[in-house]
This record gives C-alpha cells, sequence and structure tokens, in this order.
C-alpha cells in the first residue's frame, strides 16, 4: 500500500473517531491497517466494548451484520456494497419458513454464517467453534441445521442421539478442498500436524488430526 494512501486512511480514521476491524481472511495490507483482527464472530463482540461509534467492517455482509446486531448504537459500514458471502446466501427466508412449516416440532439452528433476516427466523445460532455445544443442549430432539452441510455433518457425526436435518449450502471455498489434496500434502510433510475447519468436506474431516474453528486455529 502507497505511504500517502495509508497516511490518508490514519488520517481520516482519526477525524472520524472511527474503528476499523478487518476479518483475518484480509489480505496482509488491510490486517496491517486495522485496529483488530479476528474471525467474524470474535470481532463483533470486540465491537460491544468499543468507545468509538463508527466502526468500518473490512469483511462480507453477514460479519457487519452481526456487528450491528451486537452493537446496534453504533454505525457500523462495510466498504464495499458487493462483498457477500456465497455460503450465506445459499439460503433464503423462505426456505426457513417452508422448513418450519413441513418440522413443526424441529428447531432451527442456523450458523453465524447468515443473514440478519436468517438468523431473525431462528431458534438459535452458533459458530464453528460451538455449533457441537449448542446442538448437544438444545432441548429439541429434532434439529435442522442451515446453511452449510458440511459443518452440519460434522455436528451430526458428535451428536448422534439428535435428529438432524441438514440444508444443501457449502462455502465453495473449503469444498474445494479433497482427500487428495490432504495426501498429496501429507506424504511431502509426514510429522505435520493436519488442522481442518469444519466446512471442509467430510472425507477430508475423517481424516485430519484436528478439525478446529478459525479462531481455534
Amino acid at each position: 500500500m502507497r505511504k500517502d494512501l495509508r497516511e490518508d486512511i490514519e488520517k481520516l480514521k482519526k477525524e472520524k473517531k472511527a474503528v476499523i476491524l478487518a476479518h483475518n481472511y484480509q489480505i496482509p495490507e488491510i490486517q496491517d491497517l486495522a485496529d483488530f483482527v479476528g474471525d467474524s464472530f470474535e470481532l463483533a463482540k470486540i465491537s460491544k466494548s468499543l468507545e468509538g461509534r463508527l466502526i468500518i467492517f473490512c469483511g462480507v455482509r453477514f460479519m457487519a451484520e452481526t456487528t450491528k446486531i451486537l452493537s446496534p448504537e453504533k454505525k457500523v459500514l462495510l466498504p464495499s456494497d458487493t462483498a457477500g458471502c456465497p455460503l450465506a446466501e445459499m439460503v433464503k427466508e423462505k426456505d426457513i419458513i417452508f422448513l418450519k412449516e413441513k418440522y413443526p416440532d424441529a428447531w432451527i439452528v442456523t450458523y453465524v454464517n447468515s443473514s440478519a433476516g436468517i438468523k431473525a427466523l431462528s431458534d438459535v445460532c452458533c459458530t464453528s467453534a460451538n455449533a457441537v455445544k449448542v446442538v448437544k443442549n438444545i432441548p429439541a430432539q429434532k434439529v435442522i441445521f442451515i446453511p452449510d452441510k458440511n459443518l452440519g455433518w460434522w455436528v451430526k457425526k458428535n451428536v448422534p442421539q439428535k435428529e438432524i436435518i441438514l440444508s444443501e449450502g457449502y462455502c465453495y471455498v473449503h469444498q474445494g478442498f479433497s482427500l487428495q489434496d490432504l495426501e498429496r500434502v501429507n506424504a511431502l510433510y509426514p510429522e505435520a500436524e493436519i488442522l481442518v475447519h469444519p466446512e471442509a468436506p467430510p472425507s477430508v474431516l475423517e481424516k485430519t488430526n484436528f478439525v478446529l474453528s478459525t479462531s481455534g486455529m
């Protein structure tokens, strides 16, 4: 990043008393500018304790929405109005209404990687770090897990005592990891530990040393 551009951003941030939050998927130049870097829910929680009333969230739309939900008194700006998450967009509000009618005795458990509208129609929300714990401890025996089918599969594997209905959503980046990729890298570094996010396909999750959330990694 050009020095003059960085100086302009720092000056404007000071004038507006703004705080920059950056998801750890952002490029290094953006992370270097940020006041806080972390996963989406971690940053949303941090926003609650900030004195500044203006938050610039360098991430995708659902992350900024979650931050606004937890800090309604603050103004949250998303630098790009096209910064969407394909996974979050794979489930629509009409889909939730249909599922509620089809399975009236089921709880809707929604992964935080979803829109504010979807969260509002859900019974409970979870993160990749606590999804298993949440599903295990809610009173419902029948659960509809949305929108990520791979994280849902991981929850289903770890909570076999409950009936868990999965949706068909997925993160196209994590979905792209294959067992062949894993075996190839493992052959190059046989002593390395394998850490995988639960949004990866089941074939990969079954062969890893650790299944961890972003913050867990």
